[in-house]
């Protein structure tokens, strides 16, 4: 069974990848929205985003990258609850989406 141990072992590692890597562009994504946010004079509420996506897309070069979608809240008032969202292609923020407004990112944050 020296087959099946190094499959598994090789899902198990890529499984652990995947894992650290959605951690590293998680906290990319919270500081590229707090930044926004400043930036904005928004609050972000919750201090955190959540993934609402996940799909594999090609960039410029045309390599393969995960593209990964999360949504937050911010309030502009301090009574209000209102959705954002940020993507991310491999490491680079593409685009941060406050209510109406877009705001462009083109930097590689980690």
């Amino acid at each position: 069974m020296p087959g099946f141990e190094l499959a598994s072992l090789a899902i198990l590692g890529g499984l652990c990848w995947l894992w650290f890597d959605s951690l590293k562009a998680r906290d990319a994504a919270i500081a590229a929205t707090r930044r926004a946010c400043a930036t904005e004079g928004l609050l972000l509420l919750d201090d955190t985003v959540a993934i609402a996506g996940l799909k594999p897309d090609r960039d410029a070069d045309g390599q393969l990258k995960l593209r990964r979608v999360y949504e937050f809240e911010y309030s502009d008032t301090g009574n209000n609850r209102r959705k954002g969202s940020v993507v991310i292609r491999g490491s680079r923020i593409l685009v941060i989406n406050i209510g109406l407004r877009l705001v462009p990112e083109e930097r590689t944050l980690h």
